[in-house]
């Protein structure tokens, strides 16, 4: 049976439109890293890139390359962990310059993808749908452990007064968040889709 998180994995990718409490295992990515404004165009080459190894890899059954314990899935996701420049953070203004956004963007891959696999598909991309970024890509695994999280609906620039709701309901129990460091999931293609009507799973981590 095909694996769909939309359908399997509804605690991780789809919550409520409140705070959550929850503890994120260990899992696999594809990565690129940057610095700057998303509507950028580049912004959008990398996110072209991810999508182009990580289709490759979905695919692989299709071909003599099949990895062990493999099984038909939907493709992740993306996903982006989000913070500002060092220099932007000590002339802070209240006021966030998307040109000072750092930031590391990513699509899961399945478990049973280790570091050897991804990179032989990497090369194969390379080959076949060349994108400047291919070369900026990595393969890596992050265990996030305990974080809060719930669903943003709508604009991106309303995203701080989500993040409001976040921080109180830590408060209120007895949480506290660890940095200003945040996990975006991007639940809609903004191609697409209205800005009114994109679906964001905002997260980060609690102590």
């Amino acid at each position: 049976m095909k694996h769909e998180w939309r359908k399997h994995e509804k605690g991780l990718y789809l919550p409520k439109d409140n705070p959550v409490f929850i503890d994120i295992p260990k899992m696999v990515f594809l990565t690129i890293q940057g610095r700057g404004n998303p509507n950028s165009t580049e912004f959008s080459v990398k996110i072209g890139a991810l999508y182009a190894v990580s289709y490759a890899i979905k695919m692989c059954y299709k071909t003599d390359d099949i990895p062990k314990g493999y099984y038909d899935y939907t493709v992740y996701p993306l996903e982006g962990v989000w913070d500002i420049a060092d220099e932007a953070k000590e002339n802070f203004t209240g006021t966030i310059d998307k040109d000072d956004l750092v930031y590391e963007i990513m699509i899961r891959q399945p478990d049973f993808i280790d570091e050897g696999y991804a990179l032989r598909k990497l090369e194969q991309t390379k080959q076949k749908k060349p994108n400047q970024f291919l070369e900026r890509i990595h393969f890596t695994s992050c265990t996030e452990g305990k974080c809060v999280q719930m669903l943003h609906n709508g604009y991106y620039e309303n995203e701080p007064g989500t993040f409001q709701l976040m921080e109180e309901f830590c408060k209120e129990n007895n949480y506290q968040r660890i940095s200003k460091i945040h996990r975006e999931i991007y639940l809609n293609d903004t191609r697409k889709t209205q800005p009114e009507n994109l679906k964001t799973v905002l997260r980060f981590k609690v102590e």
